[in-house]
């Protein structure tokens, strides 16, 4: 595999949107065939970082899938999307900064506690099981502009979630993995079992 002309097709992959905000790398040093960085509040984009040796062992359409689905998992993690927590640790930095102008202790280890929390809860809900299969539709939207069928897409997918894993040295899959493997599974037209859009929780 030369690795210059994969990143070239992989880049293809991707919607206009997503390919002008990702860079993809090739890295030697992570265990998982493909893994991401988060997007951070004053970053654009994903960035994208795969080990080769491992990578090549995954047939086409699972690297496609795979790639997708990273994208669009970080893509919906911004930390910059609006939402409560986002306010909240947003209002406590701007607040933690007038306590500390003013010099009241009390103040700042408030605005501290609320920060945390907020933080804490969008770091949580970014690894949800909920967040997960939404990403997990929205890559097979995008692989079916590239000429998958739905059901092509959903397989190749649930084929790779256990291969990576697999190659990354895990033979246990983690609950969220377990979870979108169902999901996967009944738009595979495997199983009839579907997960609901709402009401996903992880313990």
């Amino acid at each position: 595999m030369n690795i210059n002309e994969e990143i070239a097709r992989l880049r293809d992959l991707l919607p206009a949107s997503w390919r002008m905000t990702t860079s993809i790398k090739s890295t030697s040093e992570q265990i998982e065939p493909i893994a991401s960085l988060p997007i951070l509040p004053w970053q654009k984009g994903a960035q994208i970082l795969i080990n080769f040796r491992l990578w090549r062992q995954l047939p086409e359409p699972q690297r496609d899938l795979l790639l997708l689905y990273e994208v669009s998992w970080r893509q919906q993690t911004r930390w910059l999307q609006t939402g409560a927590y986002q306010g909240v640790a947003a209002m406590s930095l701007a607040g933690g900064i007038v306590e500390a102008i003013q010099g009241d202790i009390t103040g700042i280890a408030i605005a501290i506690l609320l920060g945390t929390i907020g933080i804490n809860q969008i770091l949580r809900k970014n690894k949800s099981s909920q967040i997960q299969i939404e990403s997990d539709r929205e890559a097979l939207e995008v692989a079916q502009r590239r000429g998958y069928r739905e059901a092509e897409a959903a397989r190749a997918l649930l084929d790779g979630i256990p291969a990576a894993a697999k190659l990354a040295g895990r033979n246990t899959p983690e609950f969220t993995e377990l979870i979108r493997c169902q999901n996967l599974r009944a738009i595979a037209g495997l199983s009839k079992t579907t997960i609901p859009e709402t009401g996903i929780n992880d313990f």
